[in-house]
Parts: C-alpha cells; sequence; structure tokens
C-alpha cells in the first residue's frame, strides 16, 4: 500500500464546499500537508466508496454537518515538493459543492477548528488559490442548478 507521504501513486482526495446561504465552512487543518491553514472540509477516498460518499463522510467526520444535493465543483492536483524536488504529497482532489441541511459545526478529526465565513472574511484567511477558486466555482454551479430548477418550461420568456 502507497503511503500518503512520499507516495508511489497519487491519492485520492473528495472535499465538499458547504454553502450556508452566502457563507461558506472551513476547517483549520491539524496534520500535514497544510497543517493550521483553514481548508475546504475533505479527506481520502476509501476503496469501495464513492466520490460522493466519501465527501459526506469527510464532512461529518470533520465538521459534523450534512448537505443536501452535490454538484461538481472542480478537481485540482495538490501536489508539495521537498528540498531535493522529490514528491512528498500528491492528492488528485475532487470537490463537490452542497447546501447545509442539517447539523451543528463541531471540529472533528484532522481538524482543530472548523466555521462558517463570509465571502468579505475569506480574503483574511491565506487559503490556497485552489480552495478560493473551488468555493467560487462551487457557488457559481449551485446557482445554475438553483436556476435550472426554478425554470419552468411553460412559463413566459
Amino acid at each position: 500500500m502507497s503511503s500518503r507521504e512520499y507516495p508511489d501513486r497519487p491519492w485520492i482526495g473528495v472535499g465538499v464546499i458547504a454553502f450556508r446561504g452566502e457563507e461558506v465552512l472551513l476547517v483549520r487543518r491539524s496534520k500535514p500537508p497544510r497543517q493550521g491553514e483553514w481548508s475546504i472540509p475533505g479527506g481520502a477516498q476509501h476503496l469501495g466508496e464513492t466520490a460522493e460518499e466519501a465527501g459526506r463522510r469527510e464532512l461529518l467526520e470533520e465538521a459534523g454537518i450534512t448537505v443536501g444535493p452535490l454538484v461538481l465543483a472542480v478537481v485540482v492536483d495538490a501536489l508539495a515538493r521537498d528540498d531535493l524536488d522529490r514528491t512528498r504529497f500528491h492528492y488528485t482532489i475532487i470537490d463537490f459543492a452542497g447546501r447545509w441541511m442539517d447539523g451543528q459545526v463541531v471540529p472533528g478529526d484532522d481538524v482543530s477548528e472548523a466555521c462558517w465565513f463570509s465571502p468579505a472574511e475569506l480574503a483574511r484567511l491565506g487559503l490556497w488559490s485552489e480552495a478560493l477558486r473551488a468555493i467560487e466555482e462551487g457557488r457559481r454551479r449551485l446557482a445554475e442548478t438553483d436556476q435550472r430548477k426554478s425554470f419552468s418550461p411553460s412559463s413566459p420568456r
């Protein structure tokens, strides 16, 4: 089995960008990689688990909440290299987006904090550029889904 540190293949990570109104849920990582940084809740997919199941499990484990229907937001690669330019960590991350449905935010395993943040607060958190992109893309895709649901073929144009 491949180790997460200095792996022989990329690991699949799955995250869920949870929205409550305009606010987005973020967690502060308590382990490498990105220890101490705020990020989208998520973690490694388990064998036999679908990507969506992995995202929902990780969201519940790390923050104690559930979301409604999910939409695919982004897929990114997170690479960290050591001083010798060896690949120390490599995750291919699938981020879904969904709207908060139930639960009180409580930090769980692998995180030290979990909080809701308004769009205006995101700039001060020092988020990874790909996390910011994922949040905006998740917000956009959920809005598109909402628009499609509200469209009725019989409504006037």
